[in-house]
């Protein structure tokens, strides 16, 4: 039997990611015109090589751009007073627009409460309470990252949304419940009729396969498969989990049979994730010095 032929057209994240990274890069351009130097500021605490990994990518995305990045590495054993003050100290001071905690944190560690204590204002990874309260009534403030890439790459390609069926596999803090506010909210990239199911859900294959887009949100390797998808369907793989350095997604790369449009295996939503982050940097540093 002959193999069966891929047909979904590919929904690559790069592509996306150049196009909002030359936005930003202009604006840091016209800061530093007026002697402003976008400023994001990265907190690594312990010695995972992952988060390390990281951290590294977003100093080197930060330099490419134009951007300082002051950077804090604290011990595996540190406090809580100890993240906090570095926040802190982050929070108060002017020259510093933007800056994130890298997340996970060690376990003793309480990572909402130091999300906390950061001025909202300055929190580029869009997590903090108050942002997530700004996101759900409307109103202006840092967008979670990796929901905010997904609207950008189906605006990028022009899948149509407004007005379409979307169709969430999970319901986590930083992806699944953010995603659907957005993509609920009424624009021409959004206003979307959306749903939000999860594993705890009897039957969910039966939400996911009426979906004109279906995002993938859970975080269990494989878990959409080609009977789970409408043909035709838009496929967004933004849950994964990691075995080492090997990336396990939510959606089987069988998928690609059945759907219309599909992010790759690799490449996909995670470009736009980074993107978003210095989005959310410049647009501080703007918000700063008006």
């Amino acid at each position: 039997m002959s193999a069966p032929t891929t047909t979904a057209r590919l929904l690559p994240g790069k592509p996306v990611a150049e196009a909002v990274l030359a936005d930003v890069a202009t604006r840091a351009t016209a800061l530093r015109a007026r002697g402003i130097t976008p400023a994001l500021a990265t907190l690594l605490v312990g010695d995972d090589d992952a988060s390390a990994g990281y951290i590294r990518i977003k100093q080197q995305q930060a330099a490419d751009l134009g951007f300082v990045s002051p950077h804090e590495h604290l011990p595996a054993g540190a406090g809580q007073a100890d993240v906090e003050a570095v926040i802190k100290a982050w929070s108060d001071d002017p020259a510093v627009h933007g800056m994130l905690v890298q997340y996970p944190i060690p376990g003793h560690l309480d990572y909402n409460a130091a999300l906390a204590v950061m001025d909202p204002d300055k929190d580029v990874d869009g997590m903090h309470p108050v942002n997530m309260g700004r996101l759900a009534l409307g109103m202006p403030g840092p967008l979670p990252c990796t929901p905010a890439g997904i609207e950008a790459l189906l605006a990028h390609y022009d899948i149509p949304v407004a007005g379409r069926e979307v169709v969430i596999l999970g319901r986590g803090a930083t992806l699944g419940r953010p995603l659907a506010m957005l993509l609920a909210q009424k624009r021409p990239t959004a206003d979307a009729a959306v749903t939000v199911v999860h594993t705890g859900v009897k039957d969910w294959p039966r939400y996911t396969r009426r979906a004109d887009i279906l995002i993938a949100a859970a975080g269990v390797p494989g878990i959409i498969q080609p009977e789970h998808v409408k043909p035709g369907a838009t496929v967004v793989g933004g849950g994964v989990r990691y075995e080492g350095r090997r990336i396990l997604p939510d959606v089987d790369e069988s998928c690609a049979d059945v759907a219309g449009a599909i992010t790759p295996r690799v490449g996909g939503v995670g470009p736009t994730t980074v993107a978003m982050l210095f989005r959310n940097a410049v647009t501080a540093a703007e918000r700063a010095n008006p």
